[in-house]
């Protein structure tokens, strides 16, 4: 409910998986209150229940097949955010207390310091600049404490580790602006080291 639009295959998939778990969940609810209600009527027709087996056969295999439903398209989707599809470009990102610095091969190297215009706490100085459907992928690693660098829209979440480099993969399906904020608190101004990724045709 109420996500920000998808901006990359992974993130469509994750959009879908939720929207099925959800309805899982919603026809899981209603047919607990239906069968509450049961136990409440005067008419006590759950006396055919008592020592049937074949419905408890039923009431146990039914969790088991819906788990199992959802379980190999979670597998799945875990996987799939973890596998480089074609990587052409890629690029580091390194968590500061409480900026970002970023790394295109050893020839473009700047630092992301927040700024308050035009967008207040989302945006920064010097923005990521990626071009659309090129599939690229992000090493992040930390100076000093835990950061995570996330990008919603993405479906990009990582956590940003001292003396450990981290990598995962997107792929951008339209242009535009695009906002993430550190995941992970960091001390005093975790609140004040935004990400911000521009997407080029």
């Amino acid at each position: 409910m109420w996500f920000q639009n998808a901006n990359s295959p992974i993130m469509e998939y994750l959009l879908f998986f939720h929207d099925v778990t959800f309805l899982l969940i919603l026809i899981i609810a209603i047919a607990v209150f239906f069968f509450f209600e049961l136990i409440f009527m005067p008419t006590d027709p759950h006396r055919f229940l008592i020592d049937n087996q074949s419905i408890e056969f039923i009431w146990t295999l039914t969790p088991c097949i819906v788990l199992l439903m959802l379980a190999i398209p979670s597998l799945q989707l875990l996987y799939l955010t973890d596998e480089a599809h074609g990587v052409l470009k890629s690029f580091k990102a390194i968590g500061h207390q409480w900026y970002w610095s970023y790394e295109w091969g050893q020839e473009l190297i700047f630092d992301a310091y927040m700024t308050s215009i035009p967008y207040r706490l989302l945006d920064v100085d010097n923005r990521i600049k990626a071009e659309m459907a090129i599939p690229m992928s992000v090493y992040v690693s930390s100076t000093d404490v835990l950061h995570c660098w996330t990008i919603p829209v993405l479906g990009v979440k990582v956590d940003a580790v001292p003396g450990r480099l981290n990598q995962i993969f997107f792929s951008l399906n339209r242009p535009g602006i695009f906002f993430g904020q550190c995941s992970e608190i960091c001390g005093s101004n975790h609140s004040f080291m935004p990400i911000s990724l521009e997407s080029m045709v």
